[in-house]
């Protein structure tokens, strides 16, 4: 797993110094819990417009949609697509776009994300329409801790109560950091376990960097009759010494010298 982390986060430092844009600091901090998601957890064919059980697959919401190279560097490297398609990140007309978009066709992605605070409204709909449906796989949203400022998420997690969807996994990749700096300075989460227990979710709270802790609580959700939402609590930058903890590298591209430090650190750490 630690091997299978250090190589999406080397694709994800190329991605984004190819295309002088991109989010790196967010990235980071979800790719341990993308990694163990993906490997142990989610049921996704790689076959996914031929797969027999297809409409039975577990759903995945990147609803951080700023975080997009560490999706397409896991889905890459577990064969959903090629990964030359990766050298082609946030190039006009390419399939990975700066945002997922469900629009390009891609294996792997199930909505197009983005714009915050929507992807939780949509992972509901999601689960509630499956219910509906009889499909007993479950929905994971994974969003990032600034995103939680958003009134419409309270709306979502109200909503998920309310219709008891407990084949809805909300994942919180809790970083402590957005653009403007960090979340107890612009707007304050916390107590976020209580909230979260108190609009009727069962809890837990994690290191997000501990491959045991995840898959730990990622397969207490998956068996779990209840809601459940997890706090994984991250290191923005994580696996780099200059962007960790660092709210600059939040939506920055690597220099050339900044790039080969960051491949050299991946490859020692």
């Amino acid at each position: 797993m630690k091997e299978f982390a250090r190589e999406v986060r080397k694709d994800i430092i190329k991605m984004i110094h190819n295309a002088k844009s991109g989010h790196p600091g967010g990235a980071f901090s979800c790719v341990d819990i993308l990694s163990v998601l993906y490997k142990k957890i989610l049921f996704v064919p790689v076959d996914w417009d031929k797969s027999l059980d297809f409409k039975n697959r577990d759903r995945f919401i990147l609803s951080k949609g700023h975080a997009s190279t560490a999706l397409y560097g896991v889905l890459a490297n577990l064969g959903y697509f090629s990964k030359d398609f990766l050298n082609g990140f946030r190039v006009l007309g390419s399939k990975l776009q700066g945002h997922p978009s469900s629009r390009v066709n891609l294996a792997g992605i199930e909505v197009s994300t983005g714009s915050l605070g929507q992807g939780l409204s949509i992972g509901v709909g999601m689960a509630l329409a499956m219910r509906l449906d009889g499909v007993k796989s479950k929905v994971y949203v994974l969003m990032g801790d600034g995103e939680m400022q958003e009134g419409s998420v309270w709306e979502a997690l109200m909503n998920a109560n309310a219709k008891k969807l407990n084949n809805l996994v909300v994942i919180i990749d809790k970083n402590h950091l957005q653009i403007d700096g960090t979340t107890d300075e612009v707007k304050t989460l916390e107590p976020l376990e209580d909230k979260l227990k108190a609009f009727g979710f069962e809890t837990y709270s994690i290191d997000g960097h501990d491959y045991s802790q995840i898959e730990e609580a990622l397969q207490n959700a998956k068996n779990s009759n209840n809601l459940v939402a997890i706090i994984a609590n991250t290191i923005k930058g994580k696996g780099v010494s200059f962007m960790e903890n660092n709210p600059g590298w939040h939506g920055k591209a690597p220099k050339d010298d900044e790039l080969k430090q960051a491949l050299e650190e991946l490859n020692v750490n």
